[in-house]
């Protein structure tokens, strides 16, 4: 099957989906807070290479347990926050496109559904931060999509950065994305 395969964050979502949804979160429960202090160091750390990126954003996602009803919040920010859907996207989207993204499945699944796309993203539970397998990301995004779509062929990948390379390998064409602008991938 030849597919358009998409990452989502600052590619045809503005921004990154995770954080904007902790803020959503963070600004009705405050505590949340306390969980992303304590993992500050953690995300330095794997900045700089030096911690695995799935348990240092685990850490990042404890603040999940101060939020009653994940789920429930979930609904609440894609109410307002769709609107960071790239015009671009819509302008060429098609029923069979493929998005791949490392921010949490339980976060984007609602709006997939809603755009009848299909999804592949990082397993976390919503309530516990905790995760069922690795972030989805890099060799590991090819390694999902190929362990739930074998027959997906490429046609056109479009991300906004260069750790999509093994996907980007794969495409008949690559794009990356800056803002609304798309030039093609540079796999140098």
């Amino acid at each position: 099957m030849l597919r358009n395969v998409y990452d989502f964050d600052n590619t045809i979502y503005r921004g990154d989906s995770s954080v904007d949804f902790f803020r959503h979160c963070a600004a009705k429960y405050p505590r949340a807070y306390l969980c992303v202090v304590a993992a500050s160091p953690w995300l330095v750390a794997m900045a700089l290479g030096l911690a695995e990126k799935t348990r240092v954003k685990e850490r990042f996602y404890r603040y999940l347990r101060y939020v009653p009803d994940v789920r429930e919040e979930v609904e609440r920010f894609w109410l307002t926050h769709d609107k960071n859907l790239k015009d671009w996207y819509f302008a060429q989207k098609r029923e069979d496109d493929l998005i791949i993204s490392a921010s949490p499945e339980f976060l984007l699944e609602p709006l997939m559904k809603r755009l009848g796309l299909t999804l592949i993203a990082s397993r976390v539970v919503p309530e516990t931060g905790v995760y069922e397998g690795l972030n989805c990301h890099g060799e590991e995004k090819v390694r999902r999509m190929r362990e739930a779509n074998p027959e997906t062929q490429i046609d056109g990948f479009y991300s906004d950065s260069k750790s999509d390379l093994p996907l980007a390998k794969l495409a008949r064409s690559a794009y990356m994305v800056t803002g609304d602008e798309i030039s093609a991938f540079p796999f140098t």
